[in-house]
């Protein structure tokens, strides 16, 4: 018999203190994964934007140390280290209360990101060890913590002063808590771009950043007096643009609003949030105001130069930001977000301000700029035309399903129906294809042979993506539609296989083939490589028979170490395989398709990878051939087994 829960007033625990951030890190910081590890260093530089704001700070220095910690230094005014009326040192408070900071009227600070009073005590809950110095009146204030606790004495309820000290500011050095982290190194790339990000949207600041753990220590100087116009240039510097960057600013209701766009000849939007200097990966309803106000000067102007006739329909949002790049930036003195990290804006007076400053400065623009507004309505009057395209392909393409999913001459479907059973694998050729059919096991694994390479769906049109046999194929096979364009309309839940496995030659032009169709899959249906369902089947290089006996080797170093074993003479038999169509249907089962004994890769990703992986997908598929070219001279030392 199971074990009576009892559950009564003993049952309710109170969590003191720090130890509810130690007991569910997640809530403050969205993830104890690399991307929690970094927020910990936003946490504090946040803090020191806010002393920039505020006017009283120009410098910020960011160093990972050699030991695996953090410092974060600026030149502000330095945290207050009187005495609170709680009767301990402000600093004291700061650290180690939750809700507790400067920010929660506007008598210190008129605008600031680090508003919830928890950014600091949160990063000393999450620490092994953390040291705050503050500068201050000359005198060099001293306070350190072991996992969110004190262990400096106070003098009288005030931090000691263990030195002198010029000028003013704090700094604070932090070791992530690798009791509660699944890693606590920190991942320089994603930092150095934030600092950078930061240092766009002040135009006055300057950020120094250093990472100490190299053999040779990394230093970079973050200063960008453009300000949003330089982060345009830098967001499209390989792009190919429409027209030249356009800026705006304003403010009403103590609301100040910052905008920049450029338009490139890309089937796609970038449209960036941020307020108070903190990115909102969400957006909110900043961006939701910059939308619909453009959405509406756009469709205006359309019809007072008769473009769109009286018929016509309305250009839709995204028509009119196809193509478009933009970042909005405000800053609001009492902002609401959705959760601690602030991924989203919530504010509904920001709507109505940025729509407001939006419409009056960007109908001032246009009024004098006529030929940059038919180049801005000419990108939404092309993204219009492929939208239409789309939906007929889609209308086609769902109305021919009924009738093809079994019978459309490529896909040979397996019997069952049950998806967590079922596998699809897609292979190169009919040869190969023809061998996979004989070989499979009927009952659950379906083969779709493809012909040569499939469209680079990185250099093509939506309307040219969905009119290519191939992929209309494979789409219709999967059955879970797709998400790029304005249909959006995959769904996961109606996927038809558990596994989608590629299955290419071994050689040069099969890595080709499977990177394309990787392409596709990451571009126009990327839940199908982030949930796992997307392996790379593993066929064999060579065969080696010897006294009736064959051993398969899957590389030369396997290769090796079974003649090692069998010894090399003159009854080794060793074949190359060059393709999959060599191997006959027998052959192809044993290796490479039964599940007791075949290798699969599964191609995985993840959030913290994203960006990464998005930027090797443009460099190498893009239309720019000197990235590639660059990529191509940096790897090249890295390739093994090249067959040429």
């Amino acid at each position: 018999m199971a074990k009576e829960v009892v559950y009564d007033a003993s049952s309710i625990m109170v969590l003191e203190g720090l130890e509810a951030v130690r007991r569910r890190p997640g809530m403050y910081i969205g993830s104890v994964s690399t991307k929690g590890l970094n927020h910990l260093i936003y946490e504090i530089v946040d803090n020191a934007v806010d002393e920039h704001l505020a006017g009283y700070c120009d410098t910020i220095k960011v160093a990972l140390e050699a030991d695996g910690s953090a410092t974060i230094e600026d030149n502000g005014r330095g945290i207050p280290v009187g005495m609170h009326e709680k009767g301990i040192s402000a600093e004291r408070l700061v650290f180690t209360t939750l809700h507790a900071g400067g920010k929660f009227d506007d008598s210190a600070y008129k605008t600031s990101g680090g508003l919830h009073g928890v950014g600091s005590s949160v990063v000393n809950a999450l620490s092994t060890h953390l040291t705050v110095r503050v500068k201050h009146d000359g005198n060099l204030y001293e306070d350190k913590y072991e996992r969110g606790n004190p262990i400096v004495p106070l003098q009288n309820g005030l931090l000691p002063v263990i030195g002198k000290a010029r000028g003013s500011g704090t700094i604070i050095n932090f070791l992530p808590d690798d009791t509660i982290f699944d890693r606590t190194r920190f991942k320089e790339d994603e930092i150095k771009s934030r600092m950078h990000e930061t240092a766009y949207l002040n135009p006055r600041l300057t950020i120094f950043f250093e990472d100490k753990r190299k053999e040779e220590p990394e230093k970079i100087t973050y200063h960008e007096p453009d300000g949003l116009v330089g982060f345009i240039k830098d967001l499209n510097k390989s792009a190919e643009n429409v027209c030249d960057i356009i800026y705006f600013q304003g403010e009403s209701e103590g609301i100040s609003v910052e905008g920049a766009f450029q338009y490139c000849n890309e089937f796609h939007e970038n449209v960036l949030g941020f307020c108070n200097n903190i990115y909102n990966a969400e957006g909110g309803t900043h961006l939701t105001g910059f939308k619909t106000a453009f959405t509406n000067i756009i469709n205006n102007y359309a019809r007072e130069l008769n473009i769109l006739k009286d018929k016509d329909a309305n250009f839709t949002g995204a028509d009119v930001r196809n193509g478009m790049t933009a970042v909005i930036s405000i800053k609001h003195p009492d902002p609401r977000f959705e959760g601690q990290t602030k991924t989203k804006l919530d504010n509904q007076d920001a709507a109505k301000v940025v729509s407001k400053i939006t419409n009056e400065e960007l109908v001032r623009y246009f009024d004098r700029n006529l030929e940059t507004l038919k180049n801005v309505i000419g990108c939404a009057e092309k993204a219009a035309k492929i939208r239409k395209t789309e939906e007929k392909a889609k209308t086609n393409m769902l109305t021919k399903q009924k009738f093809s999913f079994d019978s459309n001459g490529k896909l040979a479907n397996c019997e069952s129906r049950d998806a967590s059973k079922c596998e699809i694998f897609i292979v190169e050729g009919d040869s190969a294809g023809g061998s996979a059919k004989t070989a499979r096991n009927r009952a659950y694994q379906a083969i779709l042979p493809i012909r040569g390479k499939i469209l680079n769906v990185e250099k093509a049109s939506i309307d040219k993506v969905l009119a290519n046999a191939e992929i209309k194929t494979m789409i219709n096979a999967f059955g879970c539609g797709f998400s790029e364009g304005y249909g959006n309309d995959f769904d996961i839940t109606k996927l038809r296989y558990d596994k989608i496995i590629i299955m290419a030659d071994a050689d040069v032009d099969g890595a080709h083939i499977s990177t394309l169709l990787l392409t596709l899959f990451y571009r126009f249906m990327p839940e199908l490589i982030k949930q796992g369902y997307v392996y790379l089947a593993q066929p064999p290089l060579y065969k080696l028979e010897k006294n009736k006996n064959v051993w398969y080797a899957y590389s030369d170093e396997e290769l090796d170490n079974i003649l090692k074993e069998v010894g090399r003479d003159q009854n080794n038999k060793i074949q190359r395989y060059k393709g999959l169509g060599e191997m006959d249907p027998e052959q192809l089962w044993e290796t490479t398709m039964d599940p007791e004994k075949r290798i699969l890769l599964r191609v995985t990703m993840n959030e913290e990878a994203e960006s990464e992986i998005d930027l090797t997908f443009t460099t190498l598929m893009g239309d720019k051939v000197e990235p590639r070219r660059e990529f191509i001279e940096e790897n090249a030392k890295f390739v093994k087994n090249l067959d040429i």
